[in-house]
């Protein structure tokens, strides 16, 4: 469709911004399942300020590796080292993940916590660096002009940027979320062994998008409770207060109405 579209007698003057349109599009569809790793991996940080440079720090990383890769992808496709390296990494994410409910008594999993922004940024850079590696031959074939590519990175990575802020106040809404984003990673992780052990194995992109999407809707069906508690103490405590401050009014009153008498 879309070749034939580039292919009309219509499309001068037209293919440079469909084309952008096209690949904003593809990077906004491709971030999503990223956006939420990235998001779970800055969350690991205890304060929201050092989240919020990790996430900028990490994505300028990121920025300049994803140029790189775009740049030298006709070379880095020929080793297939470079996908299986990708691929282990985001399996070593997921399992490092998962494995660590098991330091927890809650049903629910939580991954270990990062020490400090240095250790949050390399980790944000590679993961995005390893999607990369999944997402950029779809979106090398979309363009031959590697300006225009370029371009569309740069949007991209601006989009994803937003995305994952919005993944990290929904982490802390919705228990299932964190889980699911792993859960996209390993997908993603499965898919890049899949292209190195045989590309036929490889399932149609309209498969992987379904299964991201449901994954998605599963993070998304279990909000975090609100503790109630809290509230009901709340209120026992301002209702005491009313009644304490109301005793002492009375108090006051009878003891001024005596004095009132005496004279």
């Amino acid at each position: 469709m879309l070749d034939q579209i580039l292919d009309s007698p219509l499309h001068v003057g037209i293919e440079v911004p469909f084309v952008l349109l096209v690949l904003v599009l593809l990077e906004a569809v491709l971030s999503a399942d990223n956006a939420i790793a990235l998001a779970a991996i800055a969350q690991r940080l205890e304060d929201d300020k050092l989240q919020r440079q990790a996430l900028n720090l990490g994505l300028v990383v990121a920025y300049v590796l994803r140029i790189s890769l775009i740049l030298t992808v006709t070379w880095v496709t020929r080793f297939w080292q470079f996908q299986v390296l990708g691929a282990i990494y985001l399996l070593w994410l997921v399992l490092q993940y998962f494995l660590s409910s098991s330091d927890s008594d809650e049903q629910e999993h939580h991954a270990h916590r990062l020490d400090s922004l240095w250790q949050a940024i390399p980790t944000i850079a590679l993961t995005d660096l390893a999607f990369s590696l999944d997402s950029v031959t779809t979106v090398i074939a979309v363009s031959q002009e590697t300006w225009i590519v370029l371009v569309g990175a740069t949007i991209g990575i601006i989009t994803l940027r937003f995305m994952a802020g919005l993944f990290i106040r929904w982490l802390d809404e919705y228990i299932r979320l964190e889980a699911a984003g792993y859960l996209t990673v390993l997908l993603v992780g499965l898919r890049l062994l899949a292209r190195v052990i045989n590309p036929d194995l490889l399932p149609p992109e309209w498969v992987m998008i379904s299964a991201i999407a449901v994954i998605f809707v599963w993070g998304f069906s279990k909000r975090t409770p609100v503790d109630e508690g809290a509230g009901e103490v709340g209120e026992a405590g301002g209702a005491g207060g009313v009644g304490e401050a109301g005793g002492a009014g009375v108090e006051k009153h009878y003891s001024i109405s005596r004095s009132q008498t005496k004279i």
